[in-house]
């Protein structure tokens, strides 16, 4: 884990921590010296990830989060209160992409199916867990952030939440959501200091993108719509959240930043 002082002080809740963005981004948080409420469904991954963390000389702690949920974020909040005595940066990380769970590799250009195919209970899902969770998280920590004297919302889109692309629509749907919501409560709220960015990852290698990527027609055409050409690395996305929750980020609020290799630029 690396080291730094860039969040020296400061405490994070980060959604969607046992993997992917997440566990990299609960990792560089706790290595620039934030205290770390990593937040996941899956408890094992989870409290693997706290454990790789703790024992490197970070502070973190692991608690089960499913963000649809009002109730669990206000458990949470007020733990992290109570245990912290404040919250300056939330990370809004944890999203679905609608593919089938039990799908190895991706079959088709478009992941989880066509727009005629998608069933209102598939479009409520990815709404819920992507944009709901979004909004209930940001809810919840308004008002120990303003308590504080401001903080830092980061919430996660896509180049989708920004261009269209085969593919799942819902998903396409909930990362705009995402995007406009976090420049709305940008405005509403920047009279507290609490700044709120949302931040739109390209191609990455992740969990959640390995079966697109094991498709090689799939993967090419990802590489080749990347002129940077390669994918990106949970890392990548990791290094954008720690520059916003950083106070080297004190002037940005209600934008967004891009980190795609160059792809929304074609």
């Amino acid at each position: 884990m690396e080291s730094g002082s860039r969040l020296k002080g400061k405490v994070a809740i980060v959604t969607g921590g046992a993997s992917g963005i997440g566990a990299e981004t609960a990792k560089v948080f706790a290595g620039h010296g934030a205290k770390v409420m990593v937040c996941d469904v899956n408890d094992a991954l989870g409290n693997s990830i706290i454990e790789e963390i703790n024992t490197s000389g970070g502070d973190a702690t692991y608690r089960t989060l499913d963000v649809t949920n009002e109730g669990r974020w206000s458990d949470l909040v007020a733990e992290t209160v109570e245990l912290h005595d404040r919250i300056d940066v939330l990370t809004n990380i944890a999203g679905i992409s609608g593919r089938d769970p039990q799908q190895n590799i991706q079959t088709t250009l478009t992941a989880g199916g066509l727009l005629e195919d998608q069933s209102l209970e598939k479009w409520n899902q990815i709404m819920e867990v992507n944009a709901t969770g979004t909004f209930l998280g940001t809810k919840s920590v308004l008002a120990p952030m303003r308590d504080s004297g401001g903080g830092s919302v980061i919430n996660i889109s896509s180049i989708c939440g920004i261009i269209g692309s085969f593919a799942n629509t819902a998903y396409h749907a909930s990362k705009g959501a995402v995007r406009i919501f976090s420049k709305s409560a940008a405005i509403q709220y920047a009279a507290d200091g609490i700044r709120v960015n949302s931040i739109h990852p390209g191609f990455v290698d992740t969990p959640m993108t390995q079966p697109g990527h094991a498709n090689p027609e799939v993967a090419q055409k990802r590489i080749e719509a990347t002129p940077l050409g390669r994918f990106g690395t949970p890392r990548d996305i990791a290094m954008g959240c720690l520059y916003l929750a950083s106070d080297e980020a004190a002037w940005i609020t209600g934008t967004e930043l891009v980190i795609d290799g160059g792809m929304t630029a074609n």
